[in-house]
């Protein structure tokens, strides 16, 4: 039987094969190119710019770009929020949430001559703020918890940037010419390790409270000391730098101020320790000024129960002497 002639209808066949395969073929390559594109999107970061209350989002309404109007309330926009971060996390992409502050944005585009009433500004402030601002990673927290987390971060960071802005400006001393602001922090650290080993062991948790002309500078620290003696005291994340810097502030400035450190350990009291900052130096209270201290309403002074199951104790020598003056 002789062989078959080729037909127009087989070599359109055979055309048709050559075409899917090239296509089959292109769309392999661009399914290829999608999901490397997807795995390298999940290695860069992103940072949302959070409005950290109503105020700030009714400010951010009078731009005619903002995604939300008049219309719109503060709780829609923390719904879309919290379903953006949602998402960003479900991607695998690892997220920064920084306080978006209007009046800040509003200087920063008039500083580098930006339209405020853009996406494209409000972009470059908030990848701005990964870097400058106060943030926080995102963990999958409810949004009603990260904002206040977030608001407590930021009054974390501008206390630090104050207090080492006053300890740069101290100078130096006039007797012997060495940095105040530096030999204070030395001190402060050195007294915040006196402070943590006079406790023993147990959670300390520590307040250090330093008024200034500006405003009150507040440290809070959370030790934990274990029963090897030594071991270093377990301090959370940059609550130790924060601290002796604010105490630091305290003494170089010379004024007024407080820290109280309250300890807990299994099987016994709560304990109670204080001390007054006064001309540069950190000075121990006895147990009856705790007590005043601690059992007094601070805003009326009218006298406050003492809390049961806690013991108030003097407080003990922590404080090397200072540098002259």
């Amino acid at each position: 039987m002789p062989p078959k002639k080729d037909t127009g209808n087989n070599t359109s066949t055979s055309g048709t094969t050559s075409t899917n395969t090239s296509g089959r073929t292109s769309r392999t390559r661009r399914a290829i190119g999608s999901d490397r594109r997807r795995i390298l999107r999940r290695e860069v970061p992103s940072t949302v710019g959070l409005l950290a209350d109503a105020g700030d989002f009714a400010a951010m309404r009078g731009y005619g770009s903002f995604a939300f109007d008049r219309h719109d309330e503060y709780a829609d926009y923390l719904r879309h929020v919290d379903a953006l971060l949602r998402s960003l996390a479900a991607q695998g992409i690892h997220t920064t949430v920084a306080l978006f502050d209007p009046e800040e944005y509003a200087e920063y585009c008039a500083e580098h001559g930006l339209d405020p009433d853009t996406a494209e500004a409000r972009t470059r402030f908030t990848a701005e703020l990964a870097g400058t601002g106060a943030g926080l990673p995102y963990a999958g927290q409810p949004i009603d918890e990260l904002v206040p987390l977030l608001v407590d971060e930021a009054v974390r960071q501008a206390t630090w940037e104050y207090a080492t802005s006053l300890l740069a400006g101290v100078g130096t001393c006039a007797d012997c010419g060495e940095d105040i602001g530096q030999a204070s922090f030395e001190r402060a650290a050195a007294a915040l390790e006196r402070l943590v080993a006079g406790a023993g062991r147990g959670h300390h948790h520590l307040v250090c409270s330093v008024p200034t002309e500006a405003e009150q500078l507040v440290a809070v620290l959370h030790a934990d000391v274990g029963d090897d003696p030594e071991a270093p005291p377990r301090i959370e994340g940059r609550e130790g730098l924060d601290f002796v810097t604010v105490l630091a502030a305290g003494l170089a400035l010379g004024g007024p101020g407080g820290l109280v450190l309250r300890s807990t350990t299994e099987g016994f009291r709560d304990r109670v320790h204080g001390w007054r900052l006064d001309r540069g130096r950190l000075t121990a209270l006895s147990a009856a000024a705790v007590f005043n201290a601690y059992c007094t309403d601070a805003d009326t002074g009218d006298p406050v129960a003492p809390e049961p199951r806690v013991e108030y104790c003097p407080g003990y020598e922590v404080d090397a002497p200072g540098p002259h003056r």
